[in-house]
């Protein structure tokens, strides 16, 4: 005969062991998945879309960023294409200073005279410092003002520990960068110039009767791969910007001193393929993320909130329905409202990553129409139902 205790003891056990299979799997689908051994310096991973860092070693540390720096030349030499300040058919003159650079160059000389599109892709695919500075002195008269431009330039995308000297990225003192800046920087490439990214992944390049290939081997071993750019000086040692996209996610991985030029595409493809099989990146509709609020002393009662810019969110594969918002905003909110007036901000929360929620996104949320102000006997009215709203709250607080 089977005692009540022993029913009990087997009832337990059942239970514990049915937990010991079910709960791991939950904490599994809910945890941030730990990143994987990545031999360099310092590295980041960034989400293009999201800008979330995804994953990231030591990277805010202020390196030697070497030719990682021709990412931000090329960005502004873009921009003034986009606002119509350059044309990429203007000829270009060759100074003495960028004849006799050395590195990698293009090898322009004094008596050519290319374009500024040649230039482009002499930076981009040959990684050429003869034509950073060719550039650098067209568009700003010399280098020293371009590489003030540049600065101008990291401050306002928030590339907080970056400081150049040069369009080059030859060694100089007080001339930095970082990981995580330079995989910001990155993303802001693809983010602000889609039509010109696709310089990139050009894999060769010809000028003058001279081809030359991309140092970029992740165009080569890893299919998704579309840039970004190299670097390498015996100080900074082997660097890489890498770019892949799968699906509608994008990684833009940074790593830098590594001990070779394999072993940057390595190491970078480590990164590329663990942020793959582990996150996907979701853009939820406008309609799940707006809210309706009151509004007071106003020619209507309710206002629609919706989100200033598009969201995107990155997050653990399994985890997406782990995935909610929460708004903040002052309340009450009282009219006169302008339509797209900023009140407040939306927040994307994912539960469970911790044991606590945590805030992935942050994002402004603005009034979808205006909300003019009410008459004053509408204003009397309401300023009426806020006091006897006060009044309640503060009678329910004191029982």
């Amino acid at each position: 005969m089977v005692t009540t205790r022993a029913r009990t003891q087997e009832w337990m056990f059942s239970f514990f062991l049915i937990a010991a299979l079910v709960i791991p799997s939950w904490a599994h689908a809910n945890a941030w998945p730990s990143p994987p051994r990545v031999d360099a310096k310092s590295w980041a991973m960034v989400d293009a879309r999201s800008g979330q860092i995804i994953a990231e070693h030591d990277a805010d540390m202020e390196l030697p960023p070497a030719s990682l720096t021709k990412m931000m030349t090329l960005y502004l030499a873009f921009e003034d294409i986009k606002l119509g300040r350059l044309d990429p058919h203007e000829q270009v003159t060759v100074s003495k200073k960028a004849w006799k650079i050395g590195g990698s160059t293009m090898f322009l000389e004094p008596r050519m005279h290319p374009n500024v599109d040649a230039l482009l892709h002499g930076i981009a695919t040959y990684s050429g410092n003869d034509a950073c500075i060719a550039l650098a002195e067209h568009v700003a008269g010399s280098e020293e003002a371009f590489a003030e431009r540049m600065n101008e330039k990291a401050a306002a995308l928030g590339l907080t520990h970056t400081r150049f000297v040069n369009a080059t990225g030859f060694p100089v003192a007080g001339h930095y960068s970082s990981a995580r800046d330079m995989a910001l920087l990155g993303a802001a490439l693809w983010r602000d110039f889609p039509d010109m990214y696709e310089i990139f992944s050009e894999k060769s390049y010809t000028f003058d009767g001279r081809s030359q290939p991309n140092r970029n081997r992740l165009l080569w071993t890893y299919p998704e791969a579309d840039g970004i750019k190299t670097g390498h000086t015996e100080e900074a040692g082997f660097c890489l910007v890498g770019s892949a996209e799968q699906a509608s996610t994008r990684f833009v991985t940074a790593v830098f001193g590594t001990t070779s030029d394999r072993a940057r595409a390595r190491q970078s493809k480590i990164l590329l393929k663990f942020g793959f099989r582990n996150f996907t990146t979701l853009r939820p509709a406008e309609r799940d993320i707006r809210r309706q609020v009151d509004v007071y002393e106003g020619s209507e009662d309710h206002v629609w909130l919706k989100p200033a810019t598009p969201i995107w969110v990155t997050v653990p594969k399994g985890s997406e329905s782990s995935l909610a918002f929460r708004l903040h905003y002052q309340a009450p909110l009282k009219a006169p409202i302008k339509q797209g007036q900023k009140l407040g901000t939306i927040d994307a929360v994912l539960s469970g990553k911790t044991g606590a929620d945590e805030v992935l996104q942050s994002v402004a949320v603005i009034a979808a129409r205006g909300v003019d102000q009410a008459s004053w006997i509408g204003r009397q009215w309401d300023g009426l139902r806020l006091w006897w709203q006060g009044t309640s709250a503060d009678a329910a607080s004191s029982n």
